[in-house]
């Protein structure tokens, strides 16, 4: 049951990460997560997974 919570939480924020790349986003690029939708979906990912642990 808790690699369903680790899956499910990254791919929560891995979401999240994109929706805040396509609402936020940086349109110049000097933002360095929010100016790539890949970095966003990643660091996204990453912190949905550390928040899983932390629960």
């Amino acid at each position: 049951m808790t690699i369903v919570k680790y899956l499910l939480s990254i791919a929560l924020g891995a979401a999240l990460g994109y929706l805040s790349y396509k609402k936020v986003g940086c349109p110049n690029g000097s933002c360095p997560i929010t100016s790539s939708p890949y970095r966003s979906t990643l660091y996204g990912g990453v912190m949905g997974f550390l928040l899983a642990g932390m629960i």
